[in-house]
């Protein structure tokens, strides 16, 4: 992104500080041990000075941006020279209007006239050379914190999209297998778990962009992976959603972030009709926890990350929150944030 000069900030700068050296001006010539009547003009004169010197460098920056960069050794260099340059005519030209403002007569080659006037330009144009570059410091700064935070979201984003984009090949992989097996034992209930298979990989699809879903969505999009399942395994398994439909409606997560999680807890435990998997889904405070009885496999799975590790690696790069995991004798619960507000990167 190209990085403008904050015209506005220096325009406001040079006539505050034209407004300040000319007040401080006046206060000590006030108090000076003898007062002359030419203070107004003087005063004036002065301020007139500094505002010129002022936008010759603020055109100077906008005539030099247009070709350098203005971060550049080459914009620095010839800004100075030419301001330097340019101040110091300015203030040989202001030697008759001081002049005539004293009722003095002078002369051009006046030596001490002509060094003060040379050395008030060199001064002048100094001061307001640093104060104009303290604005453009304060610009980069903020320029390149934005141009962090926009890396910063951009690599967010696409980690995220990476990450999502994991879940969708094994899980397609699973129900393939699943409906290949159910075709050769009873077509039927292999038609009901195309149906539902279907409607989870639209609704998958339709939200594949999104980085947050309501929280009612998610639940929707599980009823039919949770349908699936039963197809698969029966009375092996139960879910209980106890959430109120204010919490439904209200809070949001990271899309695609429940079916993970029951995916994982089917692959790390053992189930049968009589022992079932026994899955709780609820809200405790502003967290979402889901729960398993635990009945470990005696087999150790190995892990692909693309269950409770996916999820905890997108939870922290959208919401920046992490996934709570409790394992305790009988029970094993993960606890992910609801979100307030699906445009806030939480």
């Amino acid at each position: 992104m190209h990085e403008k000069l904050p015209l506005r900030r220096l325009i406001w700068l040079t006539w505050l500080q034209a407004l300040i050296i000319g007040f401080i001006f006046y206060l000590v010539a006030s108090y000076a041990d003898k007062p002359t009547l030419h203070i107004i003009p003087y005063t004036a004169l002065t301020m007139f000075g500094i505002l010129l010197v002022g936008f010759s460098d603020i055109g100077i920056m906008v005539i030099l941006a247009e070709h350098l960069s203005i971060r550049g050794r080459k914009f620095w260099l010839c800004r100075r020279l030419s301001i330097y340059g340019l101040s110091i005519a300015i203030y040989l030209l202001l030697r008759p209007a001081f002049a005539y403002a004293s009722n003095k007569q002078w002369s051009f080659w006046h030596l001490g006239s002509l060094l003060a006037f040379i050395g008030s330009g060199i001064v002048i144009s100094t001061l307001i050379t640093l104060l104009h570059d303290s604005v453009l410091l304060y610009e980069h700064k903020m320029h390149s914190q934005l141009e962090l935070s926009r890396l910063k979201a951009s690599n967010a984003e696409a980690m995220n999209l990476v990450l999502k984009q994991q879940i969708h090949p094994h899980f397609l992989f699973n129900a393939l297998n699943t409906l290949k097996a159910l075709y050769h034992k009873d077509t039927q209930t292999a038609d009901d778990y195309i149906v539902h298979m279907a409607n989870f990989l639209r609704a998958s699809i339709y939200h594949h962009n999104a980085k947050v879903s309501l929280l009612r969505n998610e639940i929707d999009l599980l009823h039919d992976y949770l349908e699936m399942q039963r197809i698969r395994f029966g009375n092996a398994m139960e879910c209980n959603i106890d959430l109120p439909e204010e919490t439904l409606n209200k809070y949001y997560l990271p899309s695609f972030s429940l079916q993970p999680l029951i995916e994982n807890a089917f692959k790390h435990n053992n189930f049968t009709q009589e022992e079932p998997l026994r899955v709780m889904i609820k809200q405790h405070g502003c967290w979402l926890v889901i729960s398993n009885n635990l009945q470990k496999k005696l087999l150790k799975v190995n892990s692909t990350s693309y269950g409770l590790a996916n999820l905890a690696e997108r939870y922290k790069l959208w919401s920046g929150d992490e996934v709570r995991i409790t394992e305790e004798l009988n029970i094993f619960s993960v606890s992910i944030k609801l979100l307030n507000n699906e445009h806030s990167n939480h």
